[in-house]
């Protein structure tokens, strides 16, 4: 085994999803209209909200939710905001403090209606607006459902952290079981299903829930196939199928990389073994089935279609790093002995290290 690769080999685990990239025709117009209702909020400081911007995560539902309408891309745009401040803050935060956050985000989503009190985060605002938004466009069934994977989601990023705080590393099967959360896709499945009424003997049905667990797996794979290179880097990696990998099975990063890959391979054949065992309800569900599962799949292909083209992990590199397969093992971050370092938490991650940004406090107005 290379001990101390100069180079780390990324495996093309799309190769053979059949799905090809395409993006929402929505997309410019929407990032433009999203853009200034969260800059409104004023939460971010300039030299981050211009590193915010890098990251691109309009660009990101918009390859993900190619086929959605324009409205519901806007609500999937505003989701992608929520994730980032509430991963900015976890970044930061203690198991106090993650908690606290919880509550409010949960007390936003229970009660669109209720104003925020003053001195609060401004993420419960954000939040309300969000779901005042969404809830009028969103049928009954789809808003039950991602109030559950939402809050699901929550309290997974809590867990992680008092995972860091205790020096817990997980076993393979363990990470997925937590990771299936704290990557975030659960609840980003529901703006798929916003304008159908898809009963909960269909959703929940042993067959659809073990498609939709494939397509987080897919995309969970793939997000830390390619950030690997950065978390550990910065001394993070514990939260990566790569890292926990190694630990376990005593490999080095290309024999994880490979594990990864052919575990992608598999969890892919399982997914189209699983179309084929799809029941059929009636030809007016269905219809409904199949267009949830099409626009499902699009999550696996945009998501890792988004990872090259935005400069958050490859900078401009990233088109010939998805040709050439190879990017440069990064040195390890100079920290002091004993310092600690935050895992990556969910779906959105980094920032600091990748775009050095600083914590901003973001308070409604009275706030200290």
């Amino acid at each position: 085994m290379d001990a101390c690769p100069r180079m780390i080999y990324l495996p093309d685990t799309m190769i053979n999803w059949p799905w090809p990239r395409t993006i929402n025709p929505h997309f410019d117009d929407v990032k433009v209209e999203v853009d200034a209702w969260f800059r409104d909020f004023k939460v971010l400081k300039p030299e981050s909200q211009k590193a915010f911007d890098k990251c691109d995560f309009g660009r990101l539902v918009a390859l993900s939710c190619p086929n959605v309408p324009r409205e519901h891309l806007w609500i999937a745009c505003g989701l992608m905001d929520i994730y980032f401040l509430f991963d900015d803050h976890a970044d930061f935060a203690n198991e106090a403090v993650m908690k606290k956050m919880v509550d409010i985000i949960l007390d936003a989503l229970h009660n669109p209606h209720k104003m925020r009190p003053e001195g609060e985060f401004i993420l419960g605002e954000i939040v309300r607006q969000f779901w005042t938004r969404t809830i009028q466009s969103a049928s009954l069934s789809s808003q039950r459902r991602f109030l559950e994977t939402f809050a699901a989601y929550l309290h997974a990023v809590v867990a992680e952290v008092i995972d860091h705080a205790q020096g817990h590393k997980r076993n393979i099967d363990d990470y997925l079981k937590l990771r299936r959360y704290t990557i975030g896709l659960k609840p980003c499945l529901f703006i798929n299903e916003m304008e159908m009424d898809l009963p909960d003997e269909v959703f929940y049905h042993p067959v659809i829930m073990d498609l939709s667990e494939c397509i987080t797996d897919l995309v969970l794979i793939d997000n830390d196939i390619i950030s690997y290179n950065k978390e550990q880097a910065a001394g993070c990696e514990d939260h990566n199928i790569v890292s926990i990998v190694m630990s376990e099975l005593g490999l080095d990063i290309s024999g994880a990389m490979a594990w990864a890959a052919q575990y992608h391979t598999k969890v892919q054949k399982r997914y189209m073994d699983g179309l084929t065992k799809v029941p059929s309800w009636g030809p007016s569900i269905d219809v409904l089935v199949k267009k949830y599962l099409d626009l499902n799949v699009m999550w696996v292909r945009g998501n890792h279609s988004w990872h090259y083209e935005s400069p958050r992990y490859f900078g401009t590199k990233g088109p010939e790093i998805q040709k050439t397969r190879l990017v440069s093992l990064l040195p390890k971050a100079n920290r002091k002995a004993g310092a600690s370092v935050k895992p990556q938490l969910p779906f959105l991650s980094l920032f600091n290290f990748m775009f050095g940004f600083g914590r901003d406090i973001y308070r409604r107005p009275g706030g200290e």
